[in-house]
């Protein structure tokens, strides 16, 4: 009966084992660091390229709890968050804006689009 248990517990093991380092539902980072910084432009000293323009823009509808209260917040890590997919060195000339919208359906119900927007380049 003990041996029954100890192989049991082995093959559970090795099982909770294979399950968790083959499954892709837990993210693994590759790189380990920081998503690249925003800067001023007194702050850019080397020659750059420029990669792209970065916008992501959010609708909320009535209130959104999931977004951070704190607007610029939200806007500066997601702008950091994309410019990192785009394996950029920083983000220069950020602009973070947020306006109320109605939404225009029988009733009409508020609505509130944020919107940041930045410029990702890479150091030559």
């Amino acid at each position: 009966m003990v041996r029954q248990s100890k192989i049991c517990l082995l093959l559970l093991g090795i099982s909770l084992n294979l399950l968790l380092s083959s499954c892709s539902a837990i993210p693994i980072s590759a790189e380990i660091g920081d998503p690249p910084p925003i800067l001023s432009q007194d702050e850019l000293l080397r020659p750059y390229i420029t990669l792209g323009r970065i916008t992501i823009v959010r609708e909320v509808y009535f209130t959104d709890y999931a977004i951070e209260p704190n607007l610029q917040q939200w806007g500066m890590q997601a702008l950091r968050t994309e410019a990192d997919k785009m394996d950029a060195d920083a983000v220069i000339l950020p602009e973070i804006t947020s306006r109320a919208i109605t939404i225009v359906l029988f009733p009409a119900f508020p609505a509130s689009e944020y919107r940041a927007s930045g410029v990702a380049i890479k150091f030559k």
